[in-house]
């Protein structure tokens, strides 16, 4: 059977970098961002070794800022190599979900 956390995680990465290459944010407001578009079992937990990834890879870089409630955050924005990653993301992405709903909507046997 189709296992969903799979599927989930080969997609996370683009859309980690959709959401940072909207506006610089610290893991929290990247969950919640997340969530709201529909990642509901997305944690910081879930986002803490990806983001590290992504910084080991330089499509990230992260600032630490003072925070008045309590350690300092991590705000993450793209790189120039970030947005052509997620460039080639967003065209492989478009590219995928022809080929699938083209499979997915033939009628059986035609």
């Amino acid at each position: 059977m189709i296992n969903r956390t799979q599927i989930v995680k080969g997609i996370l990465e683009g859309c980690v970098l959709k959401v940072i290459g909207e506006g610089k944010c610290y893991s929290g407001e990247l969950a919640d961002r997340l969530k709201e578009r529909g990642f509901s079992d997305v944690s910081t937990g879930t986002l803490f070794p990806l983001l590290l990834r992504l910084e080991k890879e330089e499509l990230v870089d992260a600032e630490r800022v003072p925070n008045e409630l309590g350690p300092m955050r991590k705000y993450y924005r793209l790189t120039e190599k970030g947005k052509r990653e997620l460039e080639l993301f967003s065209r492989t992405w478009e590219e995928m979900k022809a080929v699938v709903d083209g499979i997915l909507q033939k009628e059986d046997g035609k």
